[in-house]
């Protein structure tokens, strides 16, 4: 049996950009919520702070197997966008010499 999709975007569909994502799993679910961060500057006690404000700006709950479809999907897609326009670098990625210290350092925006 041969089918097709019909893609339709709904009216709230909306785009988003994002600088980062944090989230988690039950055994029932995965939950990604992505994030930008904005620089706040703030007085305590007489003292100039910078705070960094991150806003959620959308939650995606997904299944145990549409969140490892989308792994498969962007770790292809990934190795795609490589292929063509080199490995893409974390800012500070030279810096790190040793595998210990590598592994101590946490990948922007996930907990």
């Amino acid at each position: 049996m041969e089918v097709s999709v019909e893609i339709i975007r709904s009216p709230e569909f909306k785009q988003i950009y994002a600088i980062g994502a944090m989230g988690g799993h039950s055994p029932y679910d995965f939950r990604i919520a992505f994030y930008n961060d904005s620089p706040k500057a703030i007085t305590e006690g007489g003292k100039s702070v910078t705070v960094m404000e991150r806003r959620i700006e959308t939650e995606i709950i997904l299944s145990p197997l549409a969140a490892k479809e989308l792994a498969d999907w962007l770790g292809e897609h990934i190795r795609d966008y490589e292929k063509l326009a080199g490995d893409i670098k974390r800012p500070g990625a030279g810096a790190i010499k040793s595998e210990q210290a590598s592994a101590s350092q946490g990948i922007q925006g996930y907990m």
